[in-house]
């Protein structure tokens, strides 16, 4: 699951009577990113959605008042039937009707109270931001169907394959599995390699007589932020070698190999060359820009 960006509002309570250790002792902790339990205070637990420590209760009296029921979590995970706080509203979770925060939201999806989220980004796996309400919710065009290649109607990060919305397929190439910087590097959120196709491999003076032919390769990619004009703005966008290790991706600067289209110049057809040996037929190679997916492109030629 990815961590949102998110933090849970609980009010510290280790001085009011009746205070139970079992609802995060005196709130260290409470609110703080999580993957697993071991990382909360006390005997919070780490909300399998949300991402974040939440207290455990046992009525509604345990609780704080930015989220004063004692509920069952619910769900499908090993804690589902402890009792946690969970929020009611918008305004509890802000500290009340006299405050004039409005940063938080109590989460439809998790009855958590946590920051708006801003964009897709803030949000888990299958979930979207409304960024009117602020709140994450429910991608309903998982699976919905679409036409066309690249985005068409889906959510950002998804394409239309075979007439529905889904993830880019898995990339399992060497390329992909010896890539060391996944975490850092790879995302959701900057342009969305779509397709990868061969177009040509031939011996040519583009390349040194060390490694003289030449493998062109497309590469279709559609962004929420404009393309450049020219393939010599193009950055961000590598190359990855079978050992894993990246590299710019090299365009030929010649009519063709970098053709932006669409009406916010959304998405990209771009011919990468690549220089191997003169009896090589086939190739693995992998790509990314900054912040979006990895594509494999495993091919064999004459």
């Amino acid at each position: 699951m990815q961590l949102r960006k998110m933090m849970l509002m609980l009010t510290a309570l280790g001085a009011m009577s009746g205070f139970v250790a079992g609802c995060g002792d005196d709130g260290e902790g409470a609110g703080t990113t999580c993957s697993s339990s071991t990382d909360c205070a006390g005997t919070e637990i780490c909300h399998p959605e949300a991402g974040v420590c939440i207290a455990t209760c046992e009525s509604g009296s345990d609780c704080p008042d930015t989220a004063k029921n004692c509920e069952a979590l619910g769900g499908t995970s090993a804690d589902a039937d402890k009792k946690v706080c969970k929020c009611t509203t918008d305004v509890l979770c802000n500290g009340g009707t006299d405050s004039e925060s409005t940063d938080l939201v109590c989460s439809t999806l998790d009855e958590v109270c946590v920051t708006k989220c801003t964009s897709d980004s803030d949000c888990g796996t299958d979930r979207v931001c409304n960024t009117g309400s602020g709140q994450c919710e429910l991608d309903d065009t998982t699976g919905g169907t679409c036409s066309g290649e690249g985005r068409s109607t889906c959510t950002y990060g998804q394409i239309c394959t075979s007439g529905a919305c889904a993830a880019p397929p898995a990339p399992t190439c060497q390329n992909y599995t010896n890539f060391p910087n996944k975490t850092t590097e790879l995302g959701t959120t900057g342009p969305i390699i779509f397709k990868t196709e061969f177009v040509s491999a031939q011996t040519d003076s583009f390349c040194a007589a060390s490694a003289p032919k030449r493998l062109r390769i497309r590469v279709s990619a559609y962004s929420n932020t404009p393309f450049p004009q020219s393939s010599t703005e193009l950055s961000s966008f590598f190359y990855v070698l079978t050992a894993g290790n990246a590299q710019n991706a090299t365009v030929s600067s010649s009519s063709g190999n970098y053709t932006v289209t669409g009406t916010n110049r959304d998405r990209a057809d771009i011919i990468v060359s690549l220089c191997v040996a003169a009896g090589t037929t086939s190739n693995s190679a992998g790509f990314y820009f900054k912040n979006g997916n990895f594509a494999c492109s495993q091919t064999t030629f004459p």
